[in-house]
């Protein structure tokens, strides 16, 4: 069956439905008929409506739900910074702290747990590009949480669009618009301004983050493919309505906003958790990448790895994204005299690579591991590391299927992604050596037709570039 067998078993209901118009209500009566914003909501409720697009943007392009809710996200006190001398997920604004831009490929060690933080302290940025106050480019984090949060408390982030990928651990995510379940092997987004609390049913929790600050995740075109390929719009998961009744005045919860990378805290003496009904296209939603339906080649050669594409926010240029979240899930391999692994590559793309489970197998030398990452940037070489192609130049082609229990992902962006103080340092899980391990074993296999490795008389000879213009080499 193409779904995952989970250690946890679920424990909510949803709704099914890619970018899928919803509505549900928790208690019977409470959607309005026709009109979303009435004089008197029913049972005695407030309307707010929630924007994740401007209200005049194109209507394939257009998000936004309607909430009918016991009090009104406004009903709180003034922010107020919080922990500004050490919280900043935008380092560009702190002048002791950068994005450090280089084009050496990186490697990172598994990062470790963390069983002191609850989600809001666990998040780190590894790298990223652009600024989420201009509404441009993404944050790439590793999160670390060993505790929940408050259960009078709420988080959220202005900044971007959470794609979370837990790679250790369970997530159970309760927003405003209902409760999800997010087990390693499922991802989950979390849009921009969505209230959210976050506990740990089985312990500590380790995984990747990509924040979009510019855009919506949506599905890939399928082209030639046809209707039915890759991730299933009926296979994303959408929450159902339910809340919490606590509004007696007599309780203090804290509300934490992300904003321009800076936490900041306000106080409301209510539950941000009492939307009673919702209806709208802008909501969180989970995926089982287990149900992802591989697409390949079934003649020769090694497809572009945007064929395995789970989710894309778009850029301003057609075919060209801000971020794609590509996974390398189980497949069968089958090409004829093929190089079946991903082959040798430079692109104007950066990619960055975690593993969720397994082997990657690309990179079967043993320095690519669960909870580690790579980032190949812009125009830095990559490819299988030496092991693997020796071993992939000299296998049986036979149909053989690779990454049995295995999940790789990439989130590959088109800006250059620049790396933070803790990524390089402050983590202590850079590896050195990545090169050296990787690609500098490779062996030059270049030979010329009729000559021996010496170039025929026993002497080596270097090759100079004018030599294959003149033919001064000898192969004349």
């Amino acid at each position: 069956m193409p779904v995952t067998a989970f250690d946890v078993p679920e424990k909510y209901a949803y709704q099914n439905g890619f970018n899928t118009y919803h509505e549900t209500e928790a208690v019977s009566g409470t959607l309005p008929i026709g009109a979303n914003n009435p004089q008197k909501a029913p049972l005695g409720l407030y309307n707010e409506k929630l924007s994740g697009t401007a209200f005049t943007a194109p209507r394939n392009e257009n998000q936004q739900t309607w909430l009918y809710r016991i009090l009104p996200a406004s009903a709180h006190s003034d922010f107020s910074p919080r922990e500004s001398a050490t919280y900043n997920t935008n380092p560009e604004n702190k002048p002791h702290e950068r994005i450090h831009q280089i084009p050496n490929q990186l490697r990172w060690d598994p990062f470790d747990l963390d069983e002191s933080v609850n989600w809001v302290h666990s998040l780190h940025l590894l790298a990223g590009a652009g600024d989420p106050t201009m509404k441009s480019g993404l944050g790439i984090y590793i999160f670390a949480v060993g505790k929940d949060m408050d259960p009078h408390e709420a988080f959220y982030s202005a900044d971007g669009d959470f794609l979370i990928v837990p790679q250790h651990g369970v997530l159970d995510i309760h927003t405003e618009l209902g409760h999800l379940l997010v087990r390693p092997n499922e991802v989950c987004v979390i849009p921009r301004g969505i209230r959210y609390r976050v506990k740990l049913p089985s312990g500590p929790a380790r995984g990747y983050i990509c924040e979009l600050y510019q855009g919506h995740f949506q599905l890939p075109e399928l082209g030639p493919m046809g209707s039915n390929a890759l991730a299933n719009s009926r296979d994303f998961q959408a929450p159902i309505a339910s809340f919490d009744e606590d509004h007696s005045g007599s309780t203090t919860y804290t509300l934490l906003s992300k904003f321009a990378g800076h936490l900041f805290a306000a106080t409301q003496t209510h539950t941000p958790f009492d939307v009673v009904a919702w209806h709208g296209n802008y909501y969180p939603y989970k995926y089982d990448l287990g149900r992802f339906n591989t697409m390949g080649s079934i003649s020769y050669d090694h497809p572009d790895p945007s064929i395995f594409t789970v989710l894309t926010a778009p850029s301003d240029h057609a075919g060209t994204a801000v971020a794609d979240f590509v996974i390398f899930p189980p497949r069968w391999l089958v090409a004829e005299d093929t190089f079946r692994p991903p082959w040798y590559h430079r692109n104007t793309m950066s990619e960055f690579m975690g593993l969720i489970g397994g082997q990657y197998d690309a990179k079967t030398g043993g320095g690519f591991q669960p909870g580690g990452a790579s980032l190949h940037n812009v125009m830095s070489g990559h490819g299988p590391d030496a092991v693997t192609h020796e071993k992939a130049s000299e296998a049986e082609l036979k149909p053989v299927k690779v990454g049995e229990g295995s999940m790789a992902f990439m989130f590959e962006s088109c800006f250059m992604v620049g790396v933070t103080d803790w990524g390089l340092k402050t983590c202590k899980k850079l590896q050195e050596g990545y090169n050296a391990e990787s690609w500098e074993p490779l062996k030059a296999r270049f030979r010329r037709p009729g000559a021996d490795v010496n170039g025929g008389n026993g002497v080596k000879k270097d090759i100079k570039a004018d030599d294959y213009l003149t033919g001064a080499s000898g192969d004349q």
